[in-house]
This record gives C-alpha cells, structure tokens and sequence, in this order.
C-alpha cells in the first residue's frame, strides 16, 4: 500500500469513520447547503481527524473561519458572485471583515473571487464585466496590507469557457474579451487559476464519445496521443486543455488548481453508483501527485465535497457529491 494512504479506523462521537491520510496537495471542498450538517466546529475537526489539510469554502461563513484557527488546515475563500457588484470601486472592508480577524491564525491561502462565471450562461452574464474589477480591487486591498504575497487572488473557472477541447492542444477560451484579460491579470500577480474540473460531466453529456472508463481513470491503454503527449484518462486531458488555453491568452506561466473535482453516488441513472464514486475519488487521488503529461509534478486538486448537501438545486444528482453523510459516516473508505 502506497505510503500517502495511511488508513486507520477512529471514533468520532459514538460513529465509526475511516481515516485515510490524503496526500498534502489534495484537499475538499466544504459546502453548506444542507439543512443537516454538522457544526462548523464539528466540520473542522472531522476534516483534521480524517487528516485533510486543506479546504475550500464557498463564502466568509465566521463560523468557519473562526473554526478553523490554529486547525493547520490551509483554505481557498470564496467571494460568491453576488457579492461582486460591492467590490468594483474598493475592497477593502471586505478583507477588513473577513481575512484580517481571521488570517494568519486561518490559513487563508487563495481568495476565489466569483465562481463559474460565464458570458454563455445567463444567470452569471451580469457578472462579467464586474469580476475582473473585483478581482483587482481584492488584490489591491490586500496590498495594502500587505499580504499579497501570503494570499493569491484568484477565481474559479470551469471546462465549459473552453472550446476546441478536443484534442487537448488545440484548447481556447470561448470569448477573447473575457477570460484572456484574466489570466493576463493573474500572471502578472503571479496567481494560479482556479478550475473546476469534472470529466462525469463530459461523460454525461456524451456517453457515446466519451467512454465511461477513460472518465474514470480505468481505461487499459492509450485513449489520446497529442502533440507528443499520452492521455489515459479525461482528467488529465481538460486540465492540459487550460493550460494550452492559457498560453494561448498570453498566460505562460500561470498554474492551475483543480478547485472541484467529483463524481455523484446517486440521483442518477446507471453511472450515478458508489462504485462509481469511490473509483474515481480514489484514482483522482492516487494521480494528481504526478501532475498531468503537459505539466508534471503534485497537482492541488479540491475534491468535491465533503458531505451530500440536501438542499442543493439542480439535477438530484447535485445532493449526492459527498464523501460523507450528514451524520459524519464515511460514504467510502479511499484508502
């Protein structure tokens, strides 16, 4: 057994849950849309007691921020879309409310500002013109106290600004007005981006081209040969895929963090399985350590979530991303 998976069994309360201790570069997303979840307090120490060492929330929820002082834990805070509008002339009593009480005790490590935002959907269209500013003024702020080089300004993007994906060297942003000024902005920061990466969506969408074992990691050869490189899984295809993109927008340079990456156990059809699920989550785990064929080296990558959130909108599949349930148990032993 590989050494990054070093599994015990613990008490928590009065439930049984696997530990595995993932590796350092891997961590989970944290989100809250659930009317049975536990404490924040309670959150934070089932993250350190199954050994995660790194978060994603999805605002600056003071519960959790506060939860998570002196826990170790390194985290990506999210300014959620609405918020924007607020932050296009100055941000600085936003990062004076909620990264100052908190930060160094709270190790905030990216501030992801907007999520998803796309010109092609029409709920986030409004939003356009408004993250880069956003982003700028947040970078800004934090110059002004002087943690810009503790704190990376970011935002979390996702596959579907792509186009072009296929094969992954010929990727490039849908609108050259939109996400190109972006990464332009981040590379000179000297900022990753932050991206959603989800190859169950991809499968979904066209099981007939994209082939269930290639999303899964379990495919037995080489599915895509590509400007030198091997692909033999569709994770590894859509990262490499925002890469080229990003050089392509003059953002040479410019990291990518898998900010969400997961696969639903139900709410489905046939692929919607906790088979499914814990094949991919232990196999995404298991690979993100050796990079992509483009880019080699550990990949941080989020997994998405937590815990099943029984009041997210959407396909029922939504409600069904959770590493654990409500009740603290561990849907999957990951070791």
């Amino acid at each position: 057994m590989s050494r990054i998976f070093i599994c015990l069994f613990i008490l928590i309360g009065s439930m049984s849950a696997v530990m595995c201790q993932l590796p350092g570069h891997v961590g989970v997303c944290n989100g809250r849309l659930g009317n049975n979840l536990p404490s924040e307090r309670d959150v934070v120490e089932l993250y350190k007691a199954n050994g995660i060492k790194r978060m994603r929330i999805y605002d600056p929820n003071a519960n959790t921020l506060a939860a998570l002082r002196g826990s170790n834990i390194e985290l990506i805070l999210d300014v959620p879309n609405v918020d924007l509008p607020s932050l296009q002339s100055d941000a600085t009593q936003w990062v004076e409310t909620n990264v100052r009480p908190y930060f160094p005790a709270t190790k905030i490590r990216y501030i992801a500002v907007g999520n998803e935002i796309d010109p092609a959907k029409s709920d986030t269209l409004k939003f356009v013109p408004l993250l880069l500013p956003a982003m700028n003024n947040i970078h800004k702020a934090l110059t002004k106290f002087q943690l810009q080089n503790q704190i990376k300004v970011s935002t979390a993007t996702y596959s579907a600004v792509l186009k072009d994906t296929y094969p992954p060297s010929k990727s490039a942003f849908n609108d050259d007005n939109f996400m190109p000024p972006v990464v332009k902005f981040l590379a000179s920061i000297g900022s990753p981006l932050l991206v959603n990466i989800y190859p169950y969506f991809a499968h979904i969408g066209n099981p007939s081209q994209v082939k269930l074992d290639y999303a899964l990691f379990t495919a037995q050869g080489v599915e895509v040969f590509d400007n030198g490189f091997e692909y033999r899984n569709l994770f590894d295809a859509m990262v490499d895929g925002v890469y080229y993109a990003m050089e392509k927008a003059g953002g040479k340079g410019v990291g990518v963090v898998v900010s969400e990456s997961g696969w639903p156990s139900g709410g489905g059809g046939s692929v919607e399985t906790l088979g499914n699920a814990e094949t991919y989550y232990r196999n995404l785990i298991g690979h993100v350590g050796g990079g992509t064929p483009k880019k080699r080296g550990a990949l941080e990558t989020y997994l998405f979530a937590m815990f099943d959130e029984n009041e997210k909108t959407g396909a029922k599949t939504e409600q069904h991303f959770g590493l654990f349930r409500p009740d603290k148990t561990p849907k999957y032993n990951l070791g």
